[in-house]
This record gives C-alpha cells, sequence and structure tokens, in this order.
C-alpha cells in the first residue's frame, strides 16, 4: 500500500483526504464491503444511543432537576447537534474507517491521529465491556421478574459488587464478537430487528403512559431547583445520547457515504432526540418526580405504579435487554473498525486488520479485540476505569470540531456533500460546550486519562513512528 507525504514530515505530518479514500482501495489487508445502507446505518446510530441511558438515567436527572428534566434532555440533545453537524461533514468528505482518528490525520497530523486512536480504543474496548457487565444485570432482573429466578451473584455480577467471574457478560461479548466476524449484513440485520423491539418498548411506555397514567398535576412545580438544575441534569443526561458517532466508523462500508452518513448521523440523534423528549414527558406526567428520582427502574414504575400494570417491569426489563445488546453490537463494531484503520496506516500491526475475502470483515481482529473485551468484562473492576469512558468521548467531539475548521481553511477546494452551517461559529459553539462539560468531570478522571495518553504517546515512540505508512513514505 502506498502512502502520501505530508507537508509536514516526522510526527507531525498530515495524510491528505485523497490519500485517505485512496488507501480503502488497496492495501496487504483487503477492502471492506460496501453493503450498509442510510436505512441500516441510522439503525446503527439509534442501537449505539438507546440503551440503559433512557430506561435508567432519566431517573438520576430528575432528582437534579424534576419535572424539567424535560429540558435537561433537550439541553443535551443540542450541545450534541454541533458535534453531530460536524462528524456529518467529515464523515461524507472522508468516507473512510477510524472515525475521529482518520479526521485528525488529516488535519491534526499523525501523532494526534494517534492519541484519539488510541483514546477511542480505550473508550470503546471499555464501554463494551460495562456494558456486557449490565447486561448480565439486567439478565438477572428479567428472569426474576419473569421466572422468578436469577442466576449465582458468583457468576452473574462484576467483582466489585461480589462476583468472581461474570459469565453472562462473557457469553454476550463472545456472540456479538461471532456476529461481527460473520460479516456486516448480517451484523446490519440483527442489529435493525433489536432497534425495531426497544422501540416497540419504548412505544408501548409512551402510549399506555400518555393514556392511563398522565396527570398533569405532575408537572407542578416544574423547575424547583431552578437554572441550575435543568444544567446538572443534563450534564448528567448528555451521557445517554453517547453512540450516534459510531454511524461515521462505517463510513467505508456505506453503499453511498455521501449521502447516507449525514442522514444517518443527524437523523439517529433527532430520532433519538425526539424519543426521549416523549418518554420524557411521558415519565414525569404519570408519576411524581419523587417517586422516579428513587427509582431504580423509573419507567416500570411508572407502568407499575402510576398505570396499575403489574407486569411491566418484566417487559421494560426485555426492553432494556435487547437495548444493551443492539449498544454492544454497535460499539464493538465501532472499536474494530478504528483498529482496523490504525492497523492500515500501520500504527498498529497491520497483519490483524487482515480482511477475510468471504466476510468482507477483518475476523482475526474481531475475535482478537472480542477475547480481550470478554476477559476485562468477567474479571476486571470497572467501576474506576469506566469513567474514562466519559472523557474520552467528549475529547473526541472536541477534535472532530476542530478538523471543520482546520479542513475549511487548508482545503476549501474539498468536495463537501454535507457542511456544517455558520462555519466556524457552529464547530467553535460546540467546543465550548464540550469544554464546559469536561471540566465538570472529577480530578480523578483526568490523571487517569493523562496516564493512559502518556502510555499511547510512550508506544507510539517506540512503534508507532517507525513502521508508520506514511513516515516511511517520506523517508524514502
Amino acid at each position: 500500500m502506498g502512502g502520501a507525504r505530508g507537508k509536514k514530515t516526522g510526527p507531525w505530518a498530515v495524510k491528505d483526504h485523497t490519500q485517505l479514500i485512496a488507501d480503502t482501495q488497496s492495501g496487504e489487508e483487503g477492502g471492506l464491503k460496501r453493503a450498509v445502507g442510510a436505512v441500516d446505518l441510522t439503525a446503527l446510530g439509534i442501537g449505539a444511543v438507546i440503551g440503559t441511558g433512557i430506561f435508567v438515567v432519566i431517573g438520576q436527572g430528575i432528582q437534579d432537576a424534576g419535572p424539567a428534566v424535560i429540558l435537561s434532555f433537550i439541553l443535551a440533545a443540542v450541545t450534541c447537534l454541533f458535534s453531530a453537524l460536524c462528524y456529518a461533514e467529515l464523515a461524507s468528505s472522508i468516507p473512510v474507517s477510524g472515525s475521529a482518528y482518520t479526521y485528525a490525520y488529516a488535519t491534526l497530523g499523525e501523532l494526534v491521529a494517534w492519541i484519539i486512536g488510541w483514546d477511542l480504543i480505550l473508550e470503546y474496548g471499555v464501554s463494551v465491556a460495562a456494558v456486557a457487565v449490565g447486561w448480565g444485570g439486567n439478565l438477572n432482573e428479567f428472569l426474576e421478574n419473569t421466572f422468578d429466578y436469577t442466576l449465582p451473584e458468583s457468576i452473574s455480577t462484576a467483582r466489585e459488587d461480589g462476583g468472581v467471574l461474570n459469565l453472562p457478560a462473557v457469553a454476550i461479548v463472545i456472540a456479538v464478537m461471532f456476529l461481527l466476524a460473520r460479516g456486516v449484513r448480517e451484523t446490519a440485520k440483527a442489529n435493525f430487528i433489536m432497534v425495531i423491539v426497544k422501540l416497540v418498548v419504548l412505544a408501548f411506555f409512551i402510549v399506555v403512559a400518555f393514556s392511563a397514567a398522565f396527570n398533569a398535576d405532575n408537572l407542578s412545580p416544574f423547575a424547583e431547583n431552578g437554572v441550575d438544575g435543568v444544567v446538572t441534569a443534563a450534564a448528567v443526561i448528555f451521557f445517554a445520547y453517547i453512540g450516534f458517532d459510531a454511524v461515521s466508523t462505517g463510513a467505508e462500508e456505506a453503499k453511498n457515504p455521501s449521502r447516507d452518513l449525514p442522514l444517518a448521523i443527524v437523523g439517529s440523534l433527532v430520532i433519538c432526540t425526539v424519543i426521549y423528549i416523549l418518554v420524557s414527558v411521558a415519565a414525569v406526567g404519570s408519576l411524581d418526580a419523587k417517586t422516579l428520582g428513587e427509582s431504580d427502574a423509573p419507567l416500570a414504575a411508572v407502568l407499575d405504579e402510576g398505570a396499575g400494570i403489574s407486569w411491566a417491569a418484566s417487559l421494560l426489563a426485555f426492553g432494556a435487554l435487547v437495548a444493551i445488546t443492539s449498544v454492544l453490537v454497535t460499539i464493538f463494531y465501532g472499536q474494530t473498525r478504528i483498529f482496523f484503520a490504525m492497523a492500515r496506516d500501520g500504527l498498529m500491526p497491520r497483519g490483524i486488520a487482515k480482511v477475510s475475502p468471504r466476510s468482507g470483515t477483518p475476523v482475526r481482529l474481531t475475535i482478537g479485540m472480542g477475547i480481550a473485551i470478554a476477559t476485562l468484562a468477567a474479571i476486571a473492576p470497572l467501576e474506576q476505569i469506566v469513567k474514562l469512558v466519559n472523557i474520552g468521548t467528549l475529547f473526541a467531539f472536541f477534535l472532530v470540531n476542530v478538523g471543520v475548521i482546520i479542513l475549511r481553511s487548508t482545503h476549501p477546494e474539498m468536495e463537501r456533500p454535507f457542511r456544517v452551517p455558520f462555519v466556524p461559529f457552529f464547530p467553535i459553539i460546540g467546543m465550548c460546550l464540550i469544554v464546559y462539560l469536561m471540566i465538570q468531570l472529577p480530578g480523578e478522571t483526568w490523571w487517569r486519562f493523562g496516564v493512559w495518553l502518556v502510555l499511547g504517546i510512550v508506544i507510539y515512540i517506540f512503534y508507532g513512528r517507525h513502521h508508520s505508512v506514511l513516515q516511511r513514505a517520506s523517508r524514502s
């Protein structure tokens, strides 16, 4: 595979966007199969976003904002929108796997690209492991509510909760691993079915809550904690929206990336926002805020205590189980594509990214990551390292906003099927909102993040820069 000579050399070398696109059509790893359309990609985004967040996090937000949590969902969505627009422009202009890693390579240079790629590997990997652990907990909740049976704690909970080996978490990771290895078309079909199921469950909740339990008196007092309560809740609820960026990791497998990617990225965020607002209005209007805020399963509480449907807990537990599985599929998928892009560029071992001619997917990479994540989910104490997911996501969002501004300046002639309006103002607003949320994170999250990035820089110095395709081309 050839490389492009950047205008700069060394760790600050930038890989031209035309070379990034050309590399998808050549190379010893083989090319990914273009097999998914706008509907599949939108389902990918919805699958990544709607998980335990809407089933659980709404209760946490109500504790801070009361019924005004509705406004918190809107504020969090607006915060995400600026980054979503930037992702849409870059994904349609540079339809290559790798998401923020690839965009950083085209704008900020190889070292920054490596740093964000290294960050995303941690973010996605820990996310999958943590979500898998949560899947095991929801499986037990579903079994208890439906069959009055639970798996032994020693084999079904995280170590910090008293477990020894979390077998349900291992089983779901391995199952998703094999699904991804079979092919992107099969993965997209399975994810689409799961998205439909969880949307049906949420639609059922909305209809029943509005028709059988809604009482406008529950909306008063609406914002007893004022603007501070709404903003505090929005900072929590923001993380219920994380995942729409996973759509951009499928750029190389989109049938018509210039059209489909912007539609899917912005469309999935808009659809999820509408669903979140409808669910939050239905919830706070059907049960008093104090009860919702104290419940571990607020939506089930609405149907049980508000509407008087005793089997609601089973239905909502099933919906959460399907929702979490869908999140696992999409986030795991995103991680393998980011790793694939880094390996193709030589920053990771290139052999592991070889694409199977039969499935059109990087099978070795998928299985290797699956085993590593399953091990992490089975035995690792996740309570502390999972906090890194939040700061890692915000860091990626920040760089994507920066990337739009830089590319508009350095490559004004580049074809942009989708354009962010009011550049640089919209990306700057997005950056400011992201920084505001980042400074709300605790200090321990920052220093752990710093340690991970320092480790990544060391690996780049001793491995990445010597094996980089771009660096080798510049030296030849």
